[in-house]
């Protein structure tokens, strides 16, 4: 029983990984004078949802930080970061609002200076290639991918010396 409790039992910045990384970054953003003010908070919130992608793109619909929001929950989220209150908390009070917000999670990365490619499935590559803003107009099929994602590596991808 207790193996099974203990296990059981996630921390929240693990459980809602996107809303912890996404409000940890907005907050360590955030000037002395903006830290206090909500008004400002939610100002700099969606400014901060303008530029993202992917998961943290859906954290910001669900919230309300983009135009296109259907409903807006800022307030749960510049009052309490006024506040100082820490942003798991703030994640585990949105979760009981809208479970989708912990729902999301952060995509693998993968290190292409260790990985054999030939081993990735395409979605993956095609993956790669929407990271880098890139797209193979030529390509059939996997080991097109391949060649591709090889010939633009150099360009992409830093080497340690």
């Amino acid at each position: 029983l207790i193996l099974l409790f203990s296990s059981s039992t996630v921390t929240a910045q693990e459980e809602c990984e996107v809303c912890v990384g996404f409000l940890t970054r907005l907050s360590e953003s955030l000037t002395a004078d903006e830290k206090n003010t909500p008004a400002k908070i939610e100002t700099r919130l969606k400014e901060l949802c303008k530029t993202t992608k992917s998961r943290e793109n859906r954290f910001c619909y669900y919230i309300g930080g983009l135009e296109e929001s259907a409903t807006g929950i800022l307030g749960e989220i510049s009052r309490p970061l006024s506040w100082s209150m820490p942003t798991s908390k703030i994640c585990e009070k949105l979760k009981k609002m809208d479970s989708q917000i912990c729902e999301l999670r952060y995509e693998k990365q993968i290190d292409l200076n260790k990985v054999d490619l030939k081993k990735l499935k395409v979605r993956d590559l095609k993956k790669i290639l929407s990271d880098w803003d890139e797209t193979c107009e030529d390509c059939l099929e996997k080991s097109d991918y391949i060649r591709f994602i090889e010939k633009l590596k150099p360009k992409y991808v830093k080497s340690e010396l």
